[in-house]
């Protein structure tokens, strides 16, 4: 084998069809665009996202408001949740499966404690995120309030 004896797989290339060329090539007159109208001119290319000339469809939505594509959804836990689950299950650590079992989020919620309510019990709670008031009444309280 050597560079002189390579071809391309059997069926990959096909010839162009050759347009323009007399009536006899059955693609004459026109050259297969038909007849006026914008896609039959040289030089023609369709803007992105026409659409026959009816309104596109960016042009049909309304354009207010922002949805944030990056956004991070938490489930948001206040103290007082935080304390009477603590109260019920007799915890010292409260982590995401004890809160999940509890039905206080889903499996694949990101969890952040917020600083409503008081917490009087000294518990290390685990979470996605806190609120700065959050964390300190937590520790205030002589818990941790640990990130993951």
């Amino acid at each position: 084998m050597n560079l002189s004896s390579l071809k391309p797989a059997a069926g990959s290339v096909k010839v162009g069809k050759r347009v323009g060329r007399g009536q006899g090539s059955g693609k004459g007159g026109t050259a297969a665009r038909g007849h006026k109208g914008a896609q039959s001119r040289s030089g023609y290319s369709r803007k992105l996202g026409f659409e026959g000339g009816q309104m596109p469809l960016q042009r049909r939505l309304p354009k207010f408001g922002f949805n944030n594509i990056n956004r991070v959804e938490y489930k948001a836990l206040n103290l007082d949740a935080i304390q009477s689950l603590a109260e019920k299950t007799s915890a010292t650590v409260i982590t995401l499966e004890l809160i999940r079992e509890n039905g206080l989020a889903a499996k694949k919620d990101l969890v952040k404690i917020l600083g409503r309510g008081e917490i009087s019990l000294a518990v290390e709670v685990q979470a996605h995120g806190f609120s700065g008031s959050a964390a300190e009444s937590i520790e205030k309280a002589g818990g941790k309030a640990v990130k993951l």
